[in-house]
């Protein structure tokens, strides 16, 4: 999951300036920005309709629904916003989808049993992802080629799921269900993983933007904890609200949510004092089995904040300042993964 603002090509006026237009042809050239303002696009796969949904976030409505592949979960965009990578949950591939379009350009097999899931697609321009059926982590370059470069980490744990990777790509975290713990890999090669236990059943994670904190959630015991990433000492514990299943920190850095899946809302944790400060109602306790909500992600500017109801096949948009869903998004069936393409300039 993922947001990327992209800059818009100025291409076509640079030709026509070096072909010598003046500069009153090329202001006829310039694109009227109150005519067709770029808009913010939403992506959602749909691990039950084996489909990718498309949202228009200006008018809220479904624009476009392509197939993909078989049990379709997480998903990340690339650094300039011209790719979509498709981790492909119920077979082995990551699927690299253009956005314009979202004409498929390559498979890229990662072997077998490889149940691909958790998925970032780091600056560098390296894409990583968790192989649950293999017990470890990929490392894909180049993705963009018929012929990449794939290297392999292995967690040494059975069902790697979700994932963190540090700014500077020296390391990686995992949340492994079916062993219940937290992974760090090395990926300089200079160091074994090294596991610990953190609550019940941990699944959600999330890196603090200056890299120094990580911050888990353990579904299981209804609790988030703050860890130091290189010793993966537990630095804080806070009790959330029920089932936390994802944690997200917000991109200002300052507060992380989590997805408390059986009370149907979001626990708000100050990171500085690693306090709640309040709770989200997305939906009551009683609707929490209708809606199922699942994956969050923030807008870029920690405004929104988008939660995937995968049971009622919808995404909330709620305001963070006031805790008020906006809306709901209708998507295909069993809406899991997100990502967020915002163009310059766009709302």
């Amino acid at each position: 999951m993922a947001v990327r603002r992209i800059g818009l090509g100025l291409a076509p006026v640079m030709l026509m300036a070096s072909a010598g237009c003046s500069a009153e042809d090329m202001d006829d050239l310039l694109p009227d920005p109150d005519a067709n303002p770029p808009r913010s696009t939403l992506y959602v796969t749909n691990k039950r309709g084996n489909d990718l949904s498309v949202v228009d976030l200006q008018t809220g409505t479904e624009i476009q629904r392509v197939p993909t592949c078989d049990t379709p979960h997480e998903l990340a965009l690339s650094p300039d916003g011209s790719l979509l990578a498709v981790a492909c949950y119920g077979s082995t591939t990551v699927d690299i989808l253009q956005t314009a379009g979202l004409e498929k350009i390559v498979s890229v097999e990662l072997g077998e049993r490889a149940a691909p899931h958790g998925i970032v697609w780091m600056p560098s321009g390296n894409l990583y992802v968790t192989a649950e059926g293999r017990q470890s982590i990929f490392r894909l370059s180049n993705v963009e080629e018929p012929i990449g470069r794939k290297d392999e980490f292995k967690t040494g744990k059975e069902g790697s799921h979700m994932l963190a990777v540090a700014p500077d790509e020296s390391a990686a975290w995992t949340t492994d269900l079916s062993s219940k713990t937290v992974t760090r890999v090395d990926l300089t090669g200079d160091a074994e993983p090294l596991s610990v236990t953190v609550g019940e059943e941990p699944e959600g994670i999330s890196l603090t933007p200056d890299g120094k904190t990580l911050w888990v959630s353990a579904r299981g015991s209804d609790q988030a904890f703050a860890l130091d990433p290189t010793t993966m000492e537990v630095r804080e514990t806070v009790e959330t609200g029920r089932f936390p299943l994802r944690l997200l920190v917000r991109p200002q850095g300052d507060v992380a949510i989590t997805s408390d899946l059986r009370d149907g809302g979001l626990t708000v944790i100050d990171l500085e004092t690693a306090k709640v400060v309040r709770s989200i109602a997305v939906s009551s306790p009683d609707e929490a089995e209708q809606s199922f909500q699942v994956t969050i992600l923030w807008s870029d500017n920690g405004e929104r904040i988008y939660v995937a109801e995968t049971a009622s096949n919808t995404v909330a948009e709620v305001d963070y300042q006031s805790g008020e869903v906006l809306r709901r998004l209708e998507v295909g069936e069993g809406g899991d993964g997100l990502a967020i393409l915002q163009p310059v300039g766009a709302e």
